[in-house]
């Protein structure tokens, strides 16, 4: 890719020379005498160049005037200033104003070469952070909890409202696999801290003994192994936002360390003295009951209030099955793209299964049961013999044979159980012809459907 460069400078001769000089290196250069002309080229169609090289003094004004007008500099756009008479006082404003270097007249031509391919990379690095941010925030909205149910269209509300709103801190509850930390992304991405940092442990992942170092840092020396200086997560999550999972976990000196963090909004690493000001937003998560575990003394009532500035519940998928028609076309489009897979029909039996099923690991679950069934599938359909669900029948062929899954997800008694079920299936629930069926006697089969429930 060209790199691209605007030169503001109203010399004919150093003007001529610099563009020729850059159009030799296979830059795509623009060179304009005045503001009025750099006015054009960077309004045209919203260009912004890799970077621009101006004079300081030019014929219809003072290029430090023309870029506070336009705000100062832009991500992805770098300004270099070069004048023949510089100052203290212009130097720091330009500074203050972004500009990448300011060079006095006349200049190295090799410095001048090397402080401009620098720029260029920087502005390019500053302009691929700068979609990466974007990709995120379209990436990460409250559409991605897919569904019609009211529970899961009143939490895309509430996750919009937050956004909107700059808290200080936020509790997500819910059960495992609910989607705790995609809505702890989303309130990151839409709101206003979007640009700032995103950083996230898991409490219950580390020992216990590593979580006060990975949070506040350290010093040299402060513990055996501490050989240098380690920022911590509450340092690096400066100016955006620190995501807490399983804050349920953390002991109680950890919480009480914590407190005093988010409360102060200052902080010491660990075998430090000097105390370190941060301005963060936490977001923490937990799928037990913060408030029982307040009861019995397991968390601290203090910290508890202090985080809980607003409380988002996270319903399991069993209260909101209605969801289920939105979320596993939209699983399964998401395998097909990753493994070049054609599932496009699901069928009823699996419809019947997915409807009968609690989800105790909710979106998770039923995320890695599609992916599984994606990638195992033959053809269009989505095979019913991966799914490995409760009371699913698998009828194979002409309808007389039944398919098992022998991969461990199913327990003797659930294979006897499912055997039962195509039976009665197949016979339409006359118990006489499915024992029959079976080659066993009629009161051994009906003890067996009351054991497993069958007799619906």
């Amino acid at each position: 890719m060209r790199a691209t460069l605007l030169i503001v400078e109203d010399e004919p001769l150093l003007g001529e020379e610099l563009k020729r000089h850059f159009q030799r290196l296979s830059w795509e250069v623009e060179w304009v005498r005045d503001l009025a002309g750099a006015q054009r080229v960077l309004d045209r169609e919203g260009l912004e160049p890799d970077a621009v090289l101006s004079d300081m003094n030019l014929p219809d004004g003072n290029a430090l005037d023309f870029l506070e007008r336009r705000g100062g500099r832009r991500p992805g756009c770098e300004w270099i200033f070069l004048t023949g008479y510089g100052s203290v006082p212009d130097s720091v404003r330009a500074l203050r104003l972004g500009a990448y270097e300011f060079l006095e007249k006349p200049c190295d031509p090799n410095r001048l070469q090397m402080v401009l391919e620098a720029a260029v990379r920087s502005a390019r690095a500053q302009r691929r952070l700068s979609e990466e941010h974007a990709q995120q925030h379209q990436r990460y909205t409250p559409q991605l909890f897919a569904g019609d149910s009211p529970a899961t269209v009143r939490l895309r509300q509430m996750l919009t409202r937050l956004a909107q709103v700059p808290f200080s801190s936020l509790v997500l509850l819910g059960e495992t696999g609910t989607g705790k930390g995609v809505a702890a992304k989303i309130l990151h991405a839409g709101g206003t801290r979007a640009q700032g940092p995103w950083v996230e442990l898991n409490c219950a992942a580390l020992p216990h003994e590593l979580v006060e170092a990975e949070l506040f840092g350290y010093e040299p020396g402060a513990f055996t192994g501490a050989k240098g200086r380690h920022r911590g997560l509450l340092e690096q999550a400066d100016g955006g936002t620190l995501f807490l999972d399983e804050i349920g976990e953390l002991e109680p000196g950890i919480q009480a360390k914590l407190l005093k963090a988010v409360e102060d909004k200052r902080f010491r690493r660990l075998g430090g003295e000097r105390e370190i000001q941060v301005d963060v937003q936490i977001i923490a998560a937990s799928n037990r009951d913060l408030k029982a575990q307040v009861r019995e003394g397991r968390f601290r009532e203090d910290l508890y209030h202090r985080l809980s500035v607003f409380q988002l519940t996270i319903p399991p998928l069993r209260e909101r099955k209605q969801d289920l028609k939105a979320l596993v076309p939209l699983f399964v489009a998401e395998f097909n793209a990753k493994a070049g897979k054609q599932v496009r029909h699901v069928p009823e039996a699996a419809w019947r299964a997915f409807e009968r099923y609690d989800w105790p690991g909710n979106v998770r679950e039923l995320r890695n049961l599609i992916e599984r069934c994606v990638l195992l599938a033959e053809d269009d359909t989505l095979p019913l013999q991966w799914l490995g669900l409760p009371g699913l029948t698998v009828p194979l062929g002409d309808g007389d044979r039944l398919c098992l899954p022998l991969d461990g997800s199913l327990s003797l008694e659930e294979m006897e159980r499912r055997i039962l079920a195509a039976a009665l299936d197949k016979t339409g629930g006359n118990v006489t012809a499915a024992a029959r069926l079976l080659k066993t006697s009629r009161e051994t089969l009906r003890y067996r459907v009351q054991k497993f429930g069958l007799e619906s």
